[in-house]
């Protein structure tokens, strides 16, 4: 009896492990419609010559990351919408939001994982279905953040090929330079061309696409907290030399000073609130940036996401700025365009 109980107890658990083995494997496609309007909100100075800065406040949900597909049709719609108003030209400098690309990790998931009732039990479906690569990224996981560290390094190889076909070829495609907002990823760096990956410690950093589509420059790193400061690169684009301030990096005086001393006058600021990566975009009020950036003469651009993933709404304000002044977004229901001429 005993023996006949161990035989079918045996062949349950191959059974269940079978079924869990198939349910992994199947990833259905739902139907979604998404909303792919968009608005002008601020269009400020005069078209010229010198080109423009193009901020782009997209309406996100995790919907949209089902597949990088379905993401591409969102932003080149918006992108559209700008060719249509005569704001892309070939000195254009599109900026996109923080964690634009981070949320890559989401895509080809199951159902449950888009209609979980909160982000902890999505992120759970995530590991579920992906129990191999999530108990490997837990291995290597680094610092006391071991689960939030393996849900964004679990598919790290993916969400870079993703991140540099998405956004490359939305560059390629409408023929503009284009900083890809951000996208959290293992010591990140570019090799003959391509967007590779390390097995070290993660971080938050954007790439700046050229008019062909491929990186400029290696990826602009933000600095982990408590670690030393990262150097802040000048990618050459047809507007002029571009300086790029990560989240915080963004409210520090002494990053515009530095970019300032090295020719820079163009300055892209990707900005979010997102609980998802281990650092928080930290954006001032437009009266307390205004000043900061009228003593270097600069004209910039910060951009948030906005939208909802699960029980977290993404927001923020929207700012371009030259010298002194600061010009913000009015708020709507559709996504938004700011742009600057210069």
């Amino acid at each position: 009896m005993r023996k006949l109980l161990c035989l079918i107890f045996i062949a349950a658990l191959a059974a269940a492990l079978t079924t869990y083995g198939l349910w992994t494997t199947k990833r259905p496609a739902g139907h979604y419609l998404s909303d792919l309007r968009s608005m002008v909100a601020v269009n400020q100075g005069t078209p010229g010559e010198r080109g423009n800065l193009l901020g782009i406040e997209p309406l996100l949900f995790a919907t949209d990351y089902q597949n990088p597909q379905r993401l591409q049709r969102k932003l080149g719609a918006y992108l559209q919408q700008a060719r249509e108003q005569h704001l892309l030209n070939e000195k254009t400098i599109v900026v996109l939001p923080e964690h634009i690309g981070t949320w890559l990790l989401l895509g080809g998931e199951k159902d449950e994982l888009y209609q979980a009732a909160n982000q902890a039990q999505a992120l759970n479906w995530l590991a579920a279905s992906n129990p191999v690569a999530f108990a490997r990224a837990f291995v290597g996981a680094q610092g006391p953040g071991r689960l939030q560290d393996s849900y964004l390094r679990m598919k790290a190889a993916g969400v870079a090929a993703d991140y540099q076909q998405l956004f490359g070829g939305l560059a390629r495609e409408f023929g503009v330079t284009l900083v890809a907002g951000s996208v959290v990823l293992p010591e990140p760096s570019v090799r003959n061309g391509v967007l590779v990956v390390g097995s070290g410690a993660l971080y938050n950093s954007a790439l700046v696409f050229g008019r062909d589509g491929l990186p400029i420059g290696q990826p602009q790193r933000q600095a982990r907290p408590g670690a030393e400061a990262q150097p802040l690169q000048v990618f050459p684009t047809p507007a002029g030399p571009l300086g790029l301030l990560l989240g915080n990096a963004s409210t520090e005086l002494q990053n515009y000073r530095q970019l300032d001393a090295q020719g820079v006058k163009l300055v892209a600021a990707p900005v979010a609130f997102t609980g998802l990566a281990p650092w928080q975009g930290a954006g001032l009020a437009p009266a307390q940036l205004a000043p900061l950036l009228g003593q270097q003469g600069t004209a910039s651009i910060s951009v948030f996401s906005h939208g909802q993933f699960w029980e977290q709404r993404l927001g923020g304000i929207s700012v371009i700025r030259q010298g002194a002044q600061a010009f913000t977004a009015p708020s709507a229901p559709v996504a938004r365009l700011l742009n600057l001429w210069l």
